[in-house]
């Protein structure tokens, strides 16, 4: 453990504890496995988490799987999925789509897959736990795959885009980023960063197949990264990663389609210079949204309006290190999780439940190149 200022940090978590046990909640220090995705041999390391000290515990490798970008989990926390960015796999020029079967908090390996091409960074498993998508950033490409008892089918479904926006880097042809599903799960979203839109799909859960349903499309060099949806089931905040912007956007639950209400800028009004949006956290009642930039390296914090999704903004806090790659709040909702890529850290803040507030300063822990965090 690194600590980045313990004095600052425990005068704000004392002042959470203060808060919480005056209305009446008590938390029992309790352990959970927490799987990180690295981005090195490794793959995906265990860790045990403690919700009543904010601290990690190195539980060694989970699984040795090259370069995992992102992981997420079945309903009721039964299997995980990997996203591996590597150029090939099984001697093909794709990147890998993995699946494990999580007992007594270690990881049994169930199948593996090619995605459809190399550089697999992301993916998302549909509500019903049937259908699993991934994204590739380096092949511009994205598949689907039909889930039974854990285990991956090959891909049923792949789409090769070939848009490309202005940004002669970064933009020099499609990205693949990142896959998600609407709040009926009727929907399903591949934001590509490369071509300033996100594809829209109508989601069959019995085949896994997907059918083409429209697009929406993002500024021209904004560079669309990620897609969530608030709890109210009409808003999904849209982060531009090459703009550090943020469209709010309506969700139309007849088509599918997403529409832009506003714009809101990530970065300060006299900032000049590299940064990049990138990920976003929403508390499950709906009341606080949080934004992560990269290269200037912050949190944002903002209020939501539940009925409309409307953001007002805090303020914005230290992420702790350099290159926040996914960050997450705790099941307690108590503390926020960031993964600082760059700085091979996990940091840790305490957060206030009743005003969204995140401290000023945590700690952090050890972990290889990480990449994404999963409670599971």
């Amino acid at each position: 453990m690194r600590n980045l200022s313990r004095r600052t940090f425990f005068r704000s978590a004392s002042a959470i504890t203060i808060l919480t046990a005056s209305s009446r909640f008590s938390f029992a220090a309790t352990r959970q496995r927490v799987f990180v995705g690295s981005g090195t041999a490794n793959g995906i390391l265990a860790f045990d988490w403690d919700s009543a000290t904010g601290e990690l515990f190195p539980a060694g490798v989970a699984a040795k799987v090259d370069t995992v970008d992102w992981l997420t989990c079945s309903p009721g926390n039964r299997f995980l999925f990997a996203a591996c960015e590597v150029d090939s796999f099984n001697g093909k020029p794709t990147g890998e789509v993995a699946s494990f079967s999580v007992v007594g908090g270690k990881l049994l390996p169930l199948s593996a897959q090619n995605s459809a091409s190399k550089g697999t960074c992301h993916v998302a498993l549909d509500r019903t736990g049937r259908v699993l998508l991934s994204a590739d950033y380096g092949g511009g490409s994205a598949a689907s795959f039909l889930v039974t008892d854990g285990k991956l089918s090959p891909a049923v479904w792949t789409e090769h885009y070939s848009f490309h926006g202005p940004d002669s880097d970064r933009q020099e042809a499609a990205h693949a980023h990142f896959c998600s599903f609407s709040p009926d799960n009727r929907f399903a979203y591949i934001n590509d960063l490369g071509g300033d839109m996100i594809h829209i799909y109508r989601l069959n859960t019995a085949s896994a197949h997907l059918a083409f349903a429209g697009a929406y499309h993002a500024r021209p060099g904004a560079g669309p990264r990620t897609l969530h949806f608030h709890p109210n089931g009409i808003t999904a905040y849209n982060v531009n990663e090459l703009i550090s912007t943020v469209d709010v956007l309506s969700w139309n639950k007849f088509d599918g389609s997403l529409t832009r209400q506003t714009s809101i800028n990530l970065l300060p009004d006299d900032f000049h210079g590299t940064s990049r949006a990138c990920d976003t956290v929403i508390t499950r009642d709906g009341r606080f949204v949080y934004f992560a930039n990269r290269d200037n390296n912050f949190l944002y914090a903002f209020k939501a309006d539940f009925a409309t999704g409307a953001l007002t903004p805090m303020r914005r806090s230290s992420c702790g290190g350099k290159i926040p790659r996914n960050f997450v709040l705790d099941p307690t909702e108590r503390w926020m999780l960031v993964a600082n890529q760059d700085s091979n850290l996990i940091s840790v803040f305490a957060r206030d439940p009743q005003t969204g507030e995140l401290a000023n300063e945590g700690k952090s822990f050890p972990a290889g190149t990480p990449m994404r965090i999963l409670f599971a």
